[in-house]
């Protein structure tokens, strides 16, 4: 769950929200319906996120030197193979190419891109006072994705981005905080995020592209069906998780570990069937980078 550097405090959030709620609160905006759009570029037709079955959306390539980069974009490692990067970044020139969307929760840098839009707004999961839902650790907003009507318009927003992905050249796309639910503060349940899951999936698809599961090991079994066809796992070294990972997806699990004695462990039980690399945390083109 490890997203660009830089993120804001709670406190600094609160500040920016405060500001904008009262405006909010009286502009008279609907939810938005099944049927018809908040927007017309912010919402598709079930039509538009129907999977490809031409059977040209692929997987990485087991066991493959690989880098993390979604702190910021740098020249890969010669024997690197596989990069993940931010979906504002370019894929690398070579290889096989992962594109970070941030599907569940808002960048840090954007949130004037949902909060600036009543409509938008109105996306983004609030308590019974009506404050939005922070993940403090990143100064994330959550997405409510509670109703039918509210995963459609986040699939057309979303969906807009992993066409911008395929237009840049990528491969495919990792949707992270999956596990948003657990952050919810009891508003989301493990359906919610299910069902909104199987959306992105078919919405990858769509545009030529392979989607990955990224975390919340449980799941990793009923991955497949929900449309994943790989997994990016953090720190399974660490939580002891690759196994549930190596056995959904037969080994095309990319694992990234920030604790030297995780990555070792890591090494020493999956080297010869996982593509393992160690980042520090912040993922930035300076810090810690190495490969099995």
């Amino acid at each position: 769950m490890r997203r660009l550097a830089g993120g804001i405090g709670v406190l600094a959030v609160a500040a920016v929200v405060g500001a904008t709620v009262a405006a909010l609160a009286t502009a008279g905006e609907s939810e938005p319906s099944a049927t018809g759009p908040e927007s017309g570029a912010d919402t598709e037709s079930a039509a538009d996120m129907e999977p490809t079955t031409d059977g040209t959306v692929a997987p990485p390539t087991p066991n493959l030197h690989w880098d993390y980069q979604i702190g910021g974009a740098f020249p890969p490692a010669a024997e690197v193979r596989v990069v993940s990067r931010d979906r504002n970044a370019r894929p690398a020139p070579r290889g096989y190419n992962v594109c970070y969307v941030n599907a569940y929760q808002t960048q840090p840098d954007e949130r004037s891109f949902w909060i600036d839009n009543p409509r938008r707004w109105r996306l983004v999961l609030k308590d019974r006072s009506g404050d939005p839902v922070v993940d403090g650790a990143w100064g994330e907003f959550l997405l409510d994705i509670r109703t039918a009507a509210k995963r459609s318009a986040l699939v057309g927003i979303v969906g807009r981005w992993v066409d911008g992905c395929a237009a840049d050249g990528f491969d495919a796309v990792e949707y992270d905080n999956l596990d948003s639910w657990s952050r919810s503060r009891g508003l989301l349940t493990k359906a919610d995020n299910v069902a909104f899951a199987r959306l992105l999936t078919a919405r990858a698809h769509a545009a030529g592209l392979a989607a990955a599961q990224k975390n919340w090991a449980e799941l990793s079994p009923r991955g497949p069906r929900l449309g994943f066809d790989f997994a990016v796992a953090e720190e399974c070294g660490r939580w002891r998780e690759c196994r549930s990972y190596a056995a959904a997806y037969d080994d095309h699990v990319l694992v990234v570990e920030y604790r030297r004695t995780d990555f070792v462990r890591a090494c020493r039980g999956w080297r010869d069937r996982l593509s393992i690399v160690l980042r520090d945390r912040d993922v930035t083109p300076s810090g810690v980078n190495r490969r099995c």
